[in-house]
């Protein structure tokens, strides 16, 4: 048996926010409340929630936090920051490069992958070969980038952290579907290969 994972869609954009289930226990994580409180709480029933974990803090992703911490009242846990526009977040546990997270009899394994925002991080799922990667990076591309700085930031993280896993590797991002690595593989390494200079923004894979 696995971590049950499920997932739906929310919000205007929309986004994708998951709700990992420990099925020998039934001990529950929501992962990135964007919107539809309902939606959201309707992903947790038959479960016991355990703590709101964060990929990050851009609005799409943290919309519906306040009133699901509300109606949890369970712990919130996220990167250190700095968080977007300087967001004052009460998290109860900092997750940093390497921490671990247990749901029940499985344990999470955190990836700092900063470049799209500084508090972005990416949840593996140990023994398993799912990773719910926010938008660290889409089938397409990356996530979008606001400075050349932050594009720099991108390129040493998808070198230094992502190519690091294995191609079975299942990214669950914050929008779109789902995808294997390994397929994306070779487009980020063409990628990865090229000057960019000082661009910044919305970037594709084939750019």
């Amino acid at each position: 048996m696995s971590l049950q994972l499920i997932t739906r869609q929310v919000g205007p954009w929309p986004m994708n926010t998951y709700a990992l289930i420990c099925p020998k226990t039934a001990e529950s994580v929501l992962i990135d409340p964007g919107a539809e409180p309902e939606t959201l709480q309707e992903m947790l029933a038959n479960s016991r929630p355990v703590a709101i974990l964060l990929t990050h803090t851009h609005p799409d992703h943290v919309g519906a936090l306040d009133e699901m911490r509300a109606r949890l009242n369970v712990p919130l846990m996220a990167h250190a920051g700095p968080h977007f526009n300087n967001l004052e977040l009460k998290a109860e546990r900092h997750l940093a490069h390497g921490d671990v997270v247990k749901v029940g009899h499985y344990t999470l394994r955190v990836y700092h992958t900063p470049g799209h925002i500084p508090d972005q991080i990416c949840l593996m799922l140990e023994n398993d070969n799912r990773a719910i990667v926010g938008d660290t990076l889409f089938e397409g591309g990356p996530g979008r980038t606001w400075s050349a700085e932050d594009f720099r930031t991108t390129l040493h993280t998808l070198r230094t952290v992502v190519l690091e896993w294995p191609d079975d590797t299942i990214c669950y991002p914050g929008h779109g579907p789902h995808f294997r690595l390994g397929d994306k593989r070779p487009l980020i390494e063409a990628f990865l290969a090229k000057d960019h200079g000082n661009f910044y923004g919305d970037a594709t894979w084939d750019m």
